[in-house]
């Protein structure tokens, strides 16, 4: 009795080191998987905040905590089964899809460019589109459902980067990996984006604390007086990552579906520049394809702007009164 009992001990014990180890295996993807979306996350993480600026101080941690459920809903009840679902049954359905999230960033970087180069333009590029909420109720509902809709387009481009990057394994080990980045990612960027919408507040606490001291109320002094120029260079590096971003992902699918000469046309170009500095080798070759990207993605952009403007707002707005008819009837 007493040996059958210590055999069953040690099945389970063998059971429990297979079972760890294949947490760590998941965790250890998950990592992996999670940093090839680098570029997409921090993207995500430059252009959130601009959405919660022009707010109350009270509003800005519940905005950004809608936001974030927005996100974390879309990437485990939506993006996470639709992304399995594809690459059971439909893997070739994958890369055009990214291609056509590349092209919204590409746009969604042009517009802001445009909004800030010629602010008359861009109103009235808006206006044509109209509202993104069904109901918006304030500018507050209409805010937090343009950030969702942006996000929606990021998330899936993360979801769909880390798939690729994952190993042939079981389907439920995928769904573990996807949903332990979803999760991961969500936490990190709505996190730091938390962090930085209250910055100021903390400096300004800290700035006018009588028990702080003169150095500390200097520091929340200066965190106070920064804040508007890091929230400046945050939003120009949101549109210029979802400019480059974008282009990028094009760039990637012209590869796969173009003529091949068009990427070796590029990492020819990347490898000249590369080898001209070797010190700088690595860094000059990534600034190359970054800046194709970059100029790919801008006039993707630009290209489509009118293309929203006459096609999709239209349709958007006879899709959007007929799912509120549809509203009021039920």
């Amino acid at each position: 009795m007493s040996i059958g009992l210590i055999g069953l001990l040690d099945d389970v014990a063998a059971i429990a080191k297979v079972a760890a180890a294949s947490l760590d295996d998941v965790v250890s993807q998950a990592a992996k998987a999670g940093a090839k979306a680098a570029g997409v996350v921090i993207d995500d993480t430059a252009v959130t905040p601009g959405y919660v600026i022009g707010f109350s101080p009270k509003r800005e941690l519940p905005i950004v905590g809608k936001i974030a459920a927005g996100s974390a809903r879309n990437k485990l009840l939506i993006l996470l089964p639709a992304a399995l679902a594809l690459s059971y049954f439909l893997p070739w359905t994958i890369t055009p899809l990214l291609m056509l999230g590349g092209a919204y960033l590409c746009y969604e970087g042009v517009e802001k460019m445009l909004e800030a180069i010629m602010p008359h333009h861009a109103h009235q590029h808006e206006a044509q589109l109209g509202t993104v909420a069904l109901n918006a109720r304030s500018v507050e509902d209409e805010k937090v459902a343009s950030a969702i809709k942006t996000d929606f387009i990021l998330s899936a481009e993360i979801m769909a980067i880390t798939l690729a990057a994952l190993p042939v394994e079981s389907i439920w080990k995928q769904a573990l990996v996807l949903a332990l980045v979803a999760i991961g990612i969500t936490v990190a960027v709505y996190g730091v984006v938390a962090l930085i919408v209250k910055a100021d507040d903390a400096g300004l606490a800290l700035a006018k604390s009588d028990r702080a001291s003169a150095a500390g109320r200097a520091l929340g002094r200066g965190i106070v007086r920064g804040m508007p120029v890091l929230l400046k260079i945050l939003g120009v590096v949101g549109t210029a990552a979802m400019i480059w971003v974008g282009g990028g992902i094009i760039l990637h699918g012209v590869e796969v579906y173009g003529p091949p000469a068009i990427g070796h046309a590029v990492k020819s170009a990347a490898e000249a520049v590369a080898h001209a500095f070797p010190p700088l080798a690595a860094i000059l070759e990534w600034a190359v394809e970054a800046a194709i990207s970059g100029v790919i993605g801008l006039l993707v952009g630009a290209a489509s702007i009118p293309v929203v403007g006459f096609v999709f707002a239209p349709a958007w707005k006879l899709l959007k009164s007929f799912l509120q008819d549809d509203r009021k009837r039920s």
